[in-house]
């Protein structure tokens, strides 16, 4: 561990997903008593990265975090002066204005207004999650849930969760492809190798007051010298009379997501006999992986990057240089569309007259035949020239990342066989990310990737999981709106390389920004 990463400072979500503790709670509250509510915020214990990094025999068997709301620093007694210095994400709230429900795509039936929780009074002022076994996890919640009332809080709701062995709802392996932060060595961004794809992250991206992948150390929010307890917190060392209320906090996204498991698999069937394609075949293009997480046929690249490990190489060690076009993991791919795997330079870095052509734009992409490919039409294969028009449309996507967190809830279904009697299987995913710049990193990937409709230069395609359908007011505003249910396949034959009328199988059922501060900052928070 570097010696200027402050663990014992920082939440233990940041670091471990405790996945061996296959219980978990998320609790949303509402303060009731800010002086009642400070005074048990004290007495929290709230597990750390320097914990999880114990001995082996010491592993934490049970394990609480908290993070808030920006209407929960002020109803627990933080100046409002105070709380608008975070981010302006943070400050509006996931809900707080139409345009960015727009952007994330939480119109129609995504629309706060439809949420269960996140919106109105049921905007929760605390999330505070808990980890434990399968079997141990119901106690830790009676306990605090007994105490709520005297702690000044108040139960919005218990978000429950099953642990469905690392398989989510719609029954694809879940927790891929997670980006890996140098809490081991510095990184240093911006050189020649970001020109291809790394999965290697400075730590910046993940906690604040560290070097992110612009070289730059984050805004974070401060308190001055003179303002309330400012000496509990630790010296700010990009301003001078002020202290780092930010410094080994990050920012938490949670949102609900409900998946309609039935739906999904029936429209599969539908499609898949329309197409004469296998039913698991043509979910596997949709969500860009196989089943059991393993890469679509045709996308080793024959080199590794940074960032994957030798053991994860078989399901993790990729890129998309071998399918420009999408021919064997569709450009609008769930995976894909999350995470493009792109670098500063389409392609990669090849010389320094490549770069110099490719900056000009004066080259173009060749196509040849592979010598051997599993596939039963021609692998495109990427050679100098690397650059084509379209590469353009996808950012790096090093700039992007996100931590996921998120845990399944609900009944177990079959997806390919469901039970007929139960009608309405409650299940989905409580979608948990943390990222350092909430509107660089989450609202990028959600707003300009997945909930897009022109993703990549595509036309008329969301996301084919999450995307909420609603058609697309194209300009000038009085034109016909563009529909967002499509699907591009273009690796099979021209009658099936198009998929229309898709309908919504996720909807959002509630949602929230949080900040989870470090244990100082944590400590200051709670002060009186």
């Amino acid at each position: 561990m570097r010696h200027d990463v402050d663990t014992a400072d920082i939440q233990a979500i940041a670091y471990s997903g405790f996945g061996s503790l296959g219980g978990a709670r998320y609790l949303l509250l509402r303060v009731a008593d800010p002086k009642a509510s400070r005074h048990w915020l004290r007495s929290l214990e709230v597990s750390s990265v320097a914990k999880t990094l114990g001995n082996v025999s010491q592993r934490l068997s049970e394990v609480k975090q908290v993070a808030f709301t920006a209407a929960g620093l002020r109803a627990i007694g933080v100046e409002n002066e105070v709380v608008s210095r975070f981010a302006p994400e943070f400050v509006d709230g996931m809900a707080g204005s139409e345009n960015r429900s727009r952007r994330l795509g939480d119109v129609g039936p995504n629309a706060p207004s439809a949420w269960s929780w996140g919106s109105g009074n049921r905007e929760p002022h605390v999330l505070l999650m808990m980890f434990a076994s399968t079997a141990g996890i119901e106690p830790v919640v009676e306990q605090i849930l007994s105490e709520l009332d005297l702690a000044g809080f108040e139960l919005i709701e218990s978000l429950n969760t099953t642990d469905m062995d690392g398989i989510e709802p719609f029954g694809f392996a879940d927790g891929i492809s997670q980006p890996i932060f140098d809490w081991d060595r510095p990184r240093i961004p911006g050189t020649k190798a970001d020109r291809d794809y790394t999965n290697l992250i400075a730590l910046g991206e993940l906690v604040l007051g560290y070097i992110n992948e612009y070289g730059l150390v984050s805004e974070r929010p401060w308190v001055s010298d003179h303002e309330r307890n400012a000496a509990m917190l630790p010296v700010n060392m990009q301003g001078a009379g002020t202290r780092d209320l930010g410094r080994n906090g990050t920012y938490v996204v949670l949102r609900q997501l409900a998946q309609d498991v039935r739906g999904f698999w029936g429209w599969i069937g539908d499609e898949a006999a329309r197409t004469g394609i296998e039913p698991d075949a043509l979910a596997e293009l949709m969500v860009g992986r196989r089943r059991d997480g393993r890469p679509l046929a045709d996308l080793e690249v024959g080199r590794t990057f940074p960032g994957v490990a030798l053991d994860d190489a078989d399901i993790n060690g990729f890129m998309y240089d071998t399918d420009p076009d999408g021919l064997t993991c569709p450009i609008g791919a769930h995976v894909r569309r999350a995470n493009p795997r792109t670098g500063d330079l389409p392609g990669g870095h090849q010389g320094a007259i490549d770069d110099f052509l490719v900056s000009l734009g004066l080259t173009t992409r060749h196509v040849r035949r592979p010598t051997s490919s599993t596939l039963p039409w021609p692998r495109n294969t990427t050679v100098w020239p690397y650059k084509r028009a379209e590469d353009d449309a996808i950012a790096s996507a090093r700039f992007h990342r996100i931590l996921r967190r998120g845990r399944e809830y609900g009944s177990e279904n079959n997806p390919l066989a469901p039970d007929p009697i139960r009608k309405d299987v409650q299940t989905g995913l409580h979608f948990i990310c943390l990222n350092a710049n909430i509107g660089r990193q989450f609202e990028f990937v959600q707003g300009a990737w997945l909930a897009s409709a022109t993703f990549a230069g595509l036309s008329g395609e969301q996301d084919p999981l999450l995307g909420n359908r609603e058609p697309f007011p194209v300009r000038p505003i009085a034109s016909v709106p563009q529909p967002t249910d499509g699907f591009s396949r273009p690796g099979l034959e021209a009658r099936c390389r198009r998929a229309r009328g898709i309908p919504r199988f996720v909807t959002v059922r509630g949602g929230a920004y949080f900040f989870l501060p470090g244990l100082r900052a944590l400590r200051w928070i709670a002060s009186d």
